[in-house]
């Protein structure tokens, strides 16, 4: 079969059009791609040449390596002329920015001063006042403003919703790396609604759909590694929820932001996020919202070794979970359920037993333990999470094998999510293996964590 396209393709677009093809470009699995292209008669050679890679990496990733980062991904769909939406590969304003601006050491705004703006930024949305100093928010992504439909109802704004909820379930089942484009191209759309007449109770509903996905959009950017875009996604998630009044939307947005500095290791920039939060989530009224707040609370607090405050914030987070009620929770919030609450005070015994092993490992083992149990397909990111905070404190508190035997079922379900957080919340379950060279099992479990964590 002539399988060769115009213009240098190697291939011609019909092959794009296979279903199988389809699927896999879909789902970015670029392993199934190749194998794809071998069928159709395209060498190792060829694909190496038109991607840029060496043909030992071509090799490998064919053999089942897999490719998450997303400047590779663009690089080779651009390389073998594949339409990049059917690998979802689109670039949103801030993330051109920051692609653009990479090469320039100039251009990069030192991240303290990022952090800094962010936390100015959401204490004037949330307080109404730059309590923190002069408002600065030039790190706030532009739009090209489109034309908007004439007229909007609620049936439009529903619409908004259910894409968020569809995304959102695709991002707790996948990773972010699945959905991020979508949901940028989503928001694309979605606001140019803004400039729509509607009625005064479509606004309102409008302006809360609208945070709700530029949120999701945040997420999924962290999820991605793309830290100035989930910053400004953030940021002007907040402003849609302040602007629809709705405290409980606003905690939830401030607890995300934070757990993006908890994730890279600031636990004081995060309680500020998350006391803020907690503002928010009182005013609100959602028990649940403000158990979110306090879990994490906790967590941070477990980073910077101060266990007291880390027994005092687990005991208020009991007391608000179970004075919730889950079924009239906001949706943004409803996910946190009773996996998710032993899941975050594991999370937050974990952080203390970094400073003492012995005593907070068997507590971390013990809450992970019951969320692991209960995680199902649909969480498989959080399972990986759960499953390898329980693999790292069954090595802690001595119980070498089990440790290996869970972080092995972490490390299989974490090959199938598409998260950059992954290989950085597995590195801890790296190291705690890696101390015991004289055992084969955990010398290989590390050594194999390595590879995955540099795929």
């Amino acid at each position: 079969m002539n399988t060769i396209g115009s213009n240098g393709s190697l291939v011609t677009p019909d092959v794009w059009n296979e279903r199988r093809m389809r699927d896999a470009l879909a789902a970015r699995n670029v392993s199934e791609i190749y194998r794809q292209l071998r069928r159709v008669g395209v060498s190792q050679r060829q694909i190496a040449a038109s991607t840029g890679q060496s043909q030992s990496e071509v090799s490998e990733i064919l053999k089942g390596r897999q490719v998450m980062a997303y400047d590779v991904l663009a690089r080779i769909a651009d390389g073998l002329g594949i339409p990049r939406g059917y690998m979802g590969l689109a670039y949103d304003g801030a993330t051109a920015m920051r692609v653009a601006n990479s090469s320039d050491p100039q251009a990069e705004e030192d991240e303290s001063v990022k952090r800094r703006k962010f936390l100015s930024h959401a204490a004037a949305v949330t307080m109404g006042a730059a309590v923190f100093g002069a408002e600065e928010s030039t790190w706030v992504p532009s739009n090209v403003q489109t034309p908007a439909p004439g007229r909007i109802g609620m049936t439009d704004v529903q619409q908004i919703q259910a894409a968020t909820k569809a995304l959102r379930d695709l991002d707790y089942r996948y990773g972010g790396g699945t959905c991020r484009d979508a949901v940028v191209a989503q928001l694309s759309w979605a606001q140019q609604l803004l400039d729509a007449n509607a009625s005064d109770q479509v606004k309102q509903k409008l302006y809360v759909s609208l945070a709700d996905m530029h949120s999701l959009a945040g997420w999924t950017s962290f999820d991605t590694g793309l830290l100035d875009p989930a910053r400004g996604h953030f940021g002007k998630a907040l402003e849609f929820a302040k602007q629809a009044e709705d405290d409980s939307l606003v905690a939830s947005v401030l607890y995300r932001m934070g757990r993006v500095y908890l994730h890279y290791q600031e636990p004081n920039e995060a309680l500020k996020l998350f006391q803020l939060g907690q503002i928010a989530a009182q005013e609100s009224g959602s028990a649940l919202t403000v158990a979110v707040l306090c879990a994490n609370e906790a967590w941070a607090y477990g980073m910077l070794n101060k266990p007291d405050q880390v027994q005092k914030m687990v005991g208020r987070t009991k007391d608000e979970f179970a004075r919730a009620n889950v079924t009239e929770a906001p949706d943004w919030v409803r996910f946190f359920n009773e996996n998710d609450l032993h899941g975050m005070i594991g999370s937050a015994h974990d952080a203390l037993a970094v400073f003492d092993p012995d005593r907070y490992a068997p507590l971390a083992v013990a809450e992970t333990i019951k969320c692991n149990e209960a995680y199902g397909a649909d969480m498989q990111r959080t399972h990986v999470f759960g499953l390898s905070l329980q693999a790292t404190n069954h090595i802690r508190a001595g119980d070498l094998q089990q440790g290996i035997k869970v972080g092995r079922q972490a490390l299989q379900i974490g090959e199938r999510v598409k998260s950059a957080r992954v290989a950085d919340r597995i590195k801890p379950l790296q190291v705690e293996a890696g101390k015991h060279r004289m055992n084969s099992d955990a010398r290989d479990l590390s050594e194999e964590i390595r590879r995955f964590r540099e795929t």
